[in-house]
């Protein structure tokens, strides 16, 4: 089988580098890359990228072996129906290391086609390292780096308004945009940089909020060899992803414009505020992954598609979501509607085995934030409190038991938690265990018990799921 390269997949386009990426990774090779390449073959965009492996460690030399040239493979349900398709991604022209050679990495800043910088460093690299004390030698941080390039950048085109570049973030934290430009200019103040580069930064440097949502799961190790088999190359970058994706960015129409989406059938939002795009994605995708795990886990399935599919979990996640959770958001109907379908279908994946129990990581801080929200909401708007969200509160002090059907849950949360409720199960009842659990403000940062009828309603519901574990065992 041939390497894949440009020579042997006879690839010949060139384009002008646009954007300057920072991480080689599996999430921004299956999403930003193939938006990108997607925009190269439907619109005038006509830009390739340039990756910056933010690590000392990475594959920038694997992916310079094959050219840029990799595939992404998506496979999902989309319209009811299991899809399968693989997409040569071209659009990566070059990748380097800033730690090998520092000078190189700077003299991107210097390119006059470049107009974008992404970015996906985990929620850890957006932030600010007194250690970094100088740009003259390699900064450890992404947000160092990236500084030291915008004023070479700066410097290079003498602070012209027209040079100043569009940054895109794709770490997964709120705010992530303002966060990057705060950090940015708390460099330049560490490094006592010119005052005419922190008004530049502040006026002309265009720095989004963004949010991201795809599943990327990666090298698909397991079928890499029937993979290749149909592919006819030796690609050792291939990519898994979901058929979904959606990229919602704050930005100024002339980004838009910049980056022409719109002209190619892509989920990429230009919005004045992500906000509720954000709560849509944590009530809905998030916040029932959380209200689904307890209810479907205590019934005995294990993986999320089973827990879906079932009769039960199914139609009880599935109400969840459009009578309790939607009727709780801002946007259109429609919008809602459509995400919420598309989230079951996400659900059903047979490509994906999302296990259950991997979910139930820190399950009380996630109901906390992606959950009760819906739930306080509701009460609110409707003067009644959402039954099947309660029910999945109950059935998570149930799971916090650390047994179901005689079998003892790996649950996996703080040891102040865990303790909690390993006490809080030594109560005399279980309406005992529910006030302790409802009034504990450390978990939610309220009591519980004062919400009218919240008290009763989950004590109600954990006796159910009681009495039907109990039957399950007869």
């Amino acid at each position: 089988m041939q390497p894949l390269n440009r020579t042997t997949a006879g690839i010949t386009t060139e384009r002008p580098i646009k954007v300057l990426q920072f991480g080689e990774g599996n999430f921004l090779r299956g999403f930003v890359d193939w938006i990108i390449d997607i925009l190269n073959e439907k619109t005038d965009f006509n830009g390739n990228v340039e990756i910056v492996q933010p690590l000392d460690k990475g594959i920038y030399h694997l992916v310079n072996q094959q050219d840029g040239l990799y595939h992404v493979q998506l496979e999902g349900i989309q319209g009811g129906q299991a899809t399968q398709e693989t997409r040569l991604i071209t659009c990566v022209a070059h990748a380097h290391s800033p730690y090998a050679d520092y000078e190189f990495y700077l003299r991107q800043g210097e390119n006059p086609d470049l107009e974008f910088i992404i970015s996906n460093t985990t929620e850890a690299g957006i932030c600010f390292e007194p250690a970094d004390a100088s740009l003259d030698t390699t900064p450890g941080s992404f947000p160092g780096k990236l500084t030291a390039l915008l004023y070479r950048r700066f410097q290079t085109f003498n602070g012209a308004k027209d040079k100043a570049l569009t940054i895109i973030p794709c770490e997964l934290i709120e705010k992530n945009g303002e966060n990057l430009r705060t950090t940015v200019l708390q460099f330049a103040k560490h490094w006592n940089l010119p005052q005419e580069f922190t008004t530049w930064i502040e006026q002309d440097t265009i720095f989004c909020n963004t949010l991201v949502d795809r599943i990327v799961p990666g090298f698909p190790k397991d079928t890499i060899a029937e993979i290749q088999g149909k592919i006819g190359f030796e690609d050792n970058l291939v990519v898994k992803a979901e058929p979904f994706h959606l990229w919602v960015i704050e930005a100024p129409a002339s980004v838009a414009a910049a980056f022409p989406t719109d002209q190619a059938d892509l989920q990429v939002k230009f919005v004045d505020d992500l906000t509720p795009y954000r709560t849509r994605k944590v009530r809905i995708l998030n916040g029932a992954h959380t209200a689904l795990v307890p209810v479907a886990y205590l019934q005995g399935l294990r993986t999320v598609r089973d827990a879906v599919e079932d009769e039960i979990a199914g139609t009880f996640i599935k109400e969840a979501i459009f009578e309790e959770i939607i009727p709780t958001l801002d946007l259109s109907a429609e919008e809602l509607n459509q995400f919420a379908n598309d989230v079951i279908e996400r659900f059903q994946n047979p490509f994906i085995k999302h296990e259950l129990i991997s979910i139930a990581l820190n399950s009380v801080s996630k109901y906390k934030v992606r959950v009760l929200p819906s739930v306080l909401e509701y009460q609110k708007r409707k003067d009644q409190l959402p039954q099947r969200l309660l029910t999945s509160l109950a059935a998570m002090i149930l799971f916090y038991k650390g047994e179901t059907n005689g079998e003892q849950i790996a649950l996996n949360d703080t040891p102040e938690v865990l303790e909690f409720f390993k006490n809080a199960w030594q109560k005399n009842s279980a309406a005992d265990t529910v006030k302790a659990v409802l009034t504990n403000q450390d978990f939610w940062d309220m009591d519980l018990t004062q919400v009218p009828g919240l008290e009763q309603t989950v004590a109600a519901e954990l006796e159910k799921l009681q009495q039907q574990e109990l039957a399950r065992i007869a």
